[in-house]
């Protein structure tokens, strides 16, 4: 691991601090766990945006996903 510097308006510093707290870890393992789901979430919304694009480039067709109906039926 690197260490780096980071700037944080204190207001920010003293919430990551008490929830560093809460959860019983450090302050850099809170950040490095709260920039891995940003990243996660980051790569998400790029993921559905080229799913997206697919399907403005290739509309679903009528009757496409017929055959999918009836697993879509929840029983009584």
């Amino acid at each position: 691991m690197r260490t780096v510097q980071m700037t944080l308006d204190e207001p920010l510093l003293q919430r990551v601090d008490e929830a560093a707290g809460k959860l019983k870890t450090s302050r850099s393992a809170f950040t490095r766990k709260a920039l891995q789901i940003a990243l996660n979430q980051l790569a998400v919304r790029e993921k559905e945006q080229v799913h997206r694009q697919g399907y403005e480039r290739y509309p679903v067709q009528a009757g496409e996903f017929d055959i999918w109906e009836d697993e879509q039926v929840w029983p009584d």
